[in-house]
Formats: structure tokens, C-alpha cells, sequence
């Protein structure tokens, strides 16, 4: 199986709304858009929706706006943070590895009705 990816961050650029949701597989109070499906199928991502979806924290959960933040490093290795939207660092995790197709990317959290959260890509705000 190749690791290689023909998906790219301009592909993203047409997410600009969505009118269908997706319900996380284990956390089914948050959803996701069609931006963040697109995201999670063409890149292999589901494990980050898990990431986000599970993150564990309460003081992380207590925020009603959260701001994800995956970086890519040349080696393969990567860091996630968890930030409020206002620069304030929630949670920093370090990967020894990803196979994420791009340098970076930021994904958004806001608090739905269903006491969960809704993911989603800046451009869908």
C-alpha cells in the first residue's frame, strides 16, 4: 500500500458551509462536516476526528470554541495542539509518526446542542 497522497490543501478551499453532518463513530454527540469527511477519507485522517472527538480533558472539554492544530514535521513526526481561540495553549501531543499528507492543518470545535461538539474547517465557519 502506497503512502502517498494526491489530495492537497487547495481540494479544501471549495468547503465553504455544509449541509450534511456526519455523527462521529464513538463520540456520536460530536459531528463533523462534509469538509472534515472529505478531509478524513481523502487523507486517511479518522484517527485525528478520533483524536479530537476523544481528547480525554475536561478543561479541554469546558471550552465551547477549540482550535486543533496539526503540524507536520520532514521527519514524519508531528505535534498536535489544542488551543481556546484566543492563543491560549489547552494540550500539546507529540506523534512519533503520521503519514498526514500535508505540513499542516487547523480544525475547528465549537459546542453543539447535543453537548458535544461539531468539527469542522475554518472556511465552514
Amino acid at each position: 500500500m502506497s503512502t502517498e497522497s494526491s489530495f492537497t490543501a487547495e481540494e479544501l478551499k471549495q468547503f465553504t458551509g455544509s449541509e450534511q453532518f456526519y455523527r462521529h463513530g464513538l463520540s456520536r454527540n460530536h459531528i463533523y462536516t462534509e469538509g472534515v469527511q472529505f478531509l478524513a477519507e481523502r487523507a486517511q485522517a479518522y484517527w485525528l476526528l478520533d483524536k479530537i472527538a476523544l481528547h480525554g480533558s475536561s478543561k479541554i472539554g469546558r471550552e465551547r470554541f477549540q482550535v486543533w492544530k496539526l503540524t507536520v514535521n520532514p521527519d514524519c513526526s508531528a505535534t498536535l495542539t489544542t488551543e481556546d481561540g484566543n492563543d491560549n495553549v489547552l494540550r500539546t501531543e507529540k506523534l512519533s509518526y503520521t503519514d498526514f499528507p500535508l505540513r499542516e492543518i487547523a480544525l475547528w470545535a465549537v459546542r453543539n446542542e447535543l453537548n458535544g461538539f461539531t468539527i469542522m474547517l475554518p472556511s465552514e465557519y
